[in-house]
């Protein structure tokens, strides 16, 4: 018998709009949006076009990007997100892994110290060993120190923005905000190779807690203990909760930080999940409890929408009462 329903006729295919299309004009979806045929999105380095309802992506090997930011706030090549307060240096990533750890062309320390009252930690230095080259970043300034070992490794830098950026002959870029955030670019070639806080770069996010042992481990802060640099610092034993230390501030990061959460981000949302990048900013405006309240939670905003950007969501969130750039005084 007949049952009622809205069917598309013969050699047509529903577009999943209410319409009824030739297989040659289907759309494609991504992030819950639609796309017309022949139409291109970017995705990391590739571009993406629309075909037949399928996406067809071009397969180029991207950057590896690793990003440090805020009070002990890690987001590792494979993209995996985690907490790891320790006041100590670290290795952020090198390719002197494995067995025999002696070549290598590079290695990445971040220097954690305590920003506020409550214990968590920030990067206060970076040091980037470049064969012989060592560099210093610190307070918004870097020298470069000459040592005896190692190759020759041409660098230069630049000021980008906010940023100044170091690119190096071998493959490595830091981008560094000159307070507390980090980005380290790696090309393709260091897929695997490299270790260190910021993971090892081999596309799985599952394994990115190898100790510097080479063991694999679940828990973050005896991951993160194994990368300390000296063994004079103490380990990390239990993991802080500035809100929980300072409730009184509690209602006040939330209040700030709901900016992430809001309209403002919104073409952001289905791109990139903010809720990581909320509780990190309310653990972060929490915790700078002495001086460089606001530093924090931009710095923490920023660092969201910077993931936005990568997305291909560009937000414009800066405004003269939350977190102005004077860009009009340094031109």
């Amino acid at each position: 018998e007949c049952v009622s329903g809205c069917v598309c006729p013969d050699g047509l295919l529903d577009d999943g709009k209410g319409g009824c299309v030739e297989e040659k004009d289907c759309p494609c979806i991504h992030n819950n949006q639609w796309y017309s045929p022949e139409q291109k999105i970017t995705v990391d380095c590739n571009t993406c076009t629309c075909q037949k309802g399928v996406w067809s992506c071009t397969e180029y090997v991207c950057y590896g990007t690793c990003m440090i930011y805020g009070s002990g706030h890690y987001i590792t090549f494979d993209g995996k997100f985690y907490d790891f307060d320790g006041s100590c240096e670290y290795v952020a990533t090198q390719d002197f892994c494995g067995e025999k750890n002696s070549t290598g062309s590079f290695s990445i320390i971040t220097e954690n110290v305590p920003c506020g009252t409550t214990g968590v930690t920030c990067s206060k230095a970076i040091k980037m060993f470049l064969g012989k080259t060592e560099l210093k970043l610190e307070g918004k300034d870097y020298k470069e120190i000459q040592r005896d070992i190692g190759d020759d490794v041409h660098y230069w830098n630049r000021t980008v923005g906010l940023y100044l950026v170091f690119e190096a002959s071998n493959g490595v870029m830091l981008i560094w905000d000159k307070k507390t955030t980090v980005f380290i670019k790696l090309t393709p070639d260091y897929k695997g190779k490299v270790c260190g806080l910021c993971g090892n770069f081999d596309d799985k996010s599952n394994n990115d807690f190898t100790t510097r042992s080479g063991l694999q481990e679940t828990n973050a802060l005896k991951f993160g203990n194994s990368w300390k640099q000296s063994s004079m610092c103490p380990d990390v034993t239990q993991e802080i909760k500035p809100c929980d230390a300072k409730p009184h501030r509690k209602s006040w990061a939330k209040k700030e930080c709901s900016i992430i959460q809001s309209e403002v981000f919104k073409i952001c949302h289905s791109k990139v999940d903010p809720m990581p990048f909320y509780e990190a900013c309310v653990h972060d405006a929490c915790s700078c409890d002495s001086g460089g309240d606001c530093e924090c939670f931009c710095s923490a905003v920023a660092a969201y929408a910077q993931e936005c950007t990568k997305a291909q969501a560009c937000v414009f969130w800066r405004t003269p009462d939350i977190c102005p750039v004077f860009c009009d005084y340094y031109n």
